[in-house]
Parts: structure tokens; C-alpha cells; sequence
């Protein structure tokens, strides 16, 4: 299997372009894929640069439908108008961002403009396009979502309500034995999609390719680090590699690597993902998990899980030692009087 992105926010050593959006090409024995395309045609031009051939792909399938990963779809028809787009119904409705409420809320949908091109499959819900490909949604919620969420509306016709994602879906790709999950943002919450991934499959994926959706221009409150603690520790504790990066953030990818070690690992525009890096093979200094830091993006301060812990049972003897000294005195004080 091959596997290359195309697009990302950072660029890689590769010499191609980044910009803020997601694409990435996979070959297997049998398919020529691309999931999503960026923000534009930025994608083609990489994929120029590194010598594929996006003309030959048959399969593209569209996470959900934000211009950041269904933006270059025009382009793409025009050099391949054959290749199947799949999509979920629901893709093409109006999706606004709005960070501030004291701004307009922003258009970060799909071109309305596609609706009606011939290539484009739309789907209701899990689909299997063969024995080696397959999309899947109805994912649940008994997670926490992403935080950023709160700031994605849908319009309707009596006003913008938060998104509720009905449009991502996630695609499944086996080869030589090996299950590749791709999720564009995660915007359902990666744990949430894993959650489903093993009510369908009965396992963990032997490798995730995924954003996160944890990027934030401004801090981060306590909640939303402890969110990205919370998930750093849970993914860690899957037999899965993590291939990750575009709306994680950099800030929120050092801080869950700083648990995850080797098991999570970034990935900027025009790399290419080893064939024989699809499985997690842990490391030696991966074995010392529980000594790594948990330091929250964008500070220096970090505390182990291990002295956490330890910090927090003498915290609580000493707070039940100043209770129990307290009522001592009250009870010893009334005597006396």
C-alpha cells in the first residue's frame, strides 16, 4: 500500500505547497484512491511534483462538507471525470464558522455550484464499495466531541444551528490484512469513531490517518487540555499507529505526543506514510508510558501520570489531616469553656 499526503498545513521536506486543508492518496493492489482534496487545487499540483498521476484514481471519497476537504473537487473533475466521488447526503447543505459572536458567521461549505455533477455518489449512512473499501458513519456520541465544534453551524430555514455532523463519514481500507481508518477531522471525536469502528469490526484498526480537530488560535482553557489529556491516554491504550495532523494543531499533537510517543506521529504535505509503518510496532521508550509528561499546548509545566497520582493522595491525606485537626480544636475548645 501507498500512501501520500497531498495536501496539509505545514509543508514536509518534499518541496510541495501547504495550505490550511487535507488530501490524501492511497494505492492498493486494487484501487487508486483519493480521500478529500483540499482547499483547492493545491493537491494537483503536489501530486504533479511527486510523480502521481491523479488521472488514473478511481475512488475519491469526501469526509464531510467543508471547503478544506471537498474544495479542489471542481479541479479533480476536470482532469478525471470518471473517478466515482462518494459523499454523504446532507454534504452540499450551507455550513457557516463563527469564532466570534460578534462577527458574521463565515461560509465554509462545499461549492454549491457541484450539486449536480455526474460523478458525484451520493450516500445515506454506511456504504461498502467492495471487499477492500468501505464508509461508514452513524457514529455515536457517548464521548466528548471536539470543542471547536461549537463554533461549526449548519443554516436552516429558521436560523444557524450547531452541526451535528450527520455529513462525516470515514473510510475503511484493507490490505494484506491490515484495516486503514481515514477520518478527515474527526469532528464526531476520534474516540467516538473508534467506538464505532469496533462495533462494526469487532477490533481496533491497525492504523489511524486523521485530524483531530484540537487546533485553537488563542490558550486553551482547562477543559479543553484536559480533553486532549483524556484522549492521548485513551488512544494510547489501542494497539493502533496514529498518523495525524492539519486541524490537530501542532501545539495539541506535541502535547498528546509528549503520551503517546512513537504510537502518534505527524504528518506534513508530501509525505509519504511507510508501507511497513501501518502497524504498532511499540518502542522501548514507549514501554515507559507512564513516566511521560502531561504538559498542556503551549506550557512548559508537566507532571507524569505516575506523580499525579502520587501528588494527589498526599494532597488529599493532607487536606483530611487539616479537617480532622480542625474539629479536634472545636471539640476541645468547647470542653475548655
Amino acid at each position: 500500500m501507498r500512501i501520500v499526503n497531498l495536501a496539509e498545513n505545514t509543508a514536509g521536506d518534499s518541496g510541495c505547497g501547504a495550505e490550511h486543508g487535507l488530501s490524501f492518496y492511497i494505492e492498493t493492489g486494487t484501487h487508486k484512491v483519493l480521500m478529500d482534496t483540499g482547499a483547492s487545487a493545491l493537491f494537483l499540483e503536489n501530486a504533479e511534483k511527486l510523480g502521481i498521476d491523479l488521472s488514473k484514481v478511481d475512488t475519491v471519497v469526501i469526509s464531510h462538507g467543508h471547503y478544506d476537504h471537498g474544495g479542489g473537487i471542481s479541479a479533480f473533475s476536470a482532469i478525471n471525470p470518471k473517478a466515482v466521488i462518494y459523499l454523504q447526503e446532507g454534504a452540499f447543505d450551507a455550513f457557516y464558522s463563527q469564532h466570534d459572536p460578534d462577527e458574521e458567521p463565515h461560509y465554509i461549505g462545499l461549492e454549491q455550484g457541484l450539486r449536480d455533477l455526474p460523478q458525484l455518489k451520493r450516500i445515506r449512512g454506511s456504504f461498502r464499495i467492495d471487499d477492500t473499501l468501505e464508509l461508514f458513519s452513524d457514529i455515536g456520541s457517548s464521548r466528548p466531541s471536539p470543542e471547536g465544534n461549537r463554533d461549526l453551524k449548519r443554516r436552516t430555514s429558521s436560523g444557524d444551528v450547531e452541526d451535528d455532523f450527520r455529513h462525516e463519514q470515514c473510510l475503511v481500507v484493507t490490505d494484506s490484512g491490515r484495516h486503514i481508518l481515514f477520518s478527515g477531522c474527526a469532528h464526531h471525536g476520534i474516540l467516538n469513531i473508534l467506538e464505532r469502528y469496533r462495533e462494526l469490526y469487532g477490533r481496533d484498526p491497525d492504523a489511524v490517518i486523521s485530524g483531530f480537530h484540537m487546533m485553537k488560535h488563542g490558550a486553551y482553557t482547562e477543559e479543553e487540555t484536559q480533553q486532549i489529556i483524556d484522549t492521548a491516554l485513551a488512544l494510547r491504550k489501542c494497539r493502533t499507529v496514529f498518523y495525524t495532523g492539519h486541524c490537530t494543531g501542532l501545539p495539541a499533537y506535541e502535547a498528546m505526543h509528549r503520551i503517546m510517543g512513537s504510537q502518534l506521529r505527524y504528518v506534513h504535505s508530501g509525505d509519504v506514510i511507510p508501507d511497513d509503518a501501518l502497524v504498532y510496532a511499540p518502542s522501548a521508550a514507549d514501554a515507559n508510558a507512564e513516566k511521560r509528561c502531561f504538559t498542556a499546548p503551549g506550557h512548559t509545566q508537566s507532571r507524569s501520570p505516575k506523580g499525579r497520582s502520587s501528588y494527589m493522595k498526599w494532597h488529599r491525606f493532607f487536606a483530611w489531616s487539616a479537617v480532622f485537626c480542625f474539629i479536634m480544636t472545636m471539640i476541645t475548645g468547647y470542653k475548655r469553656k
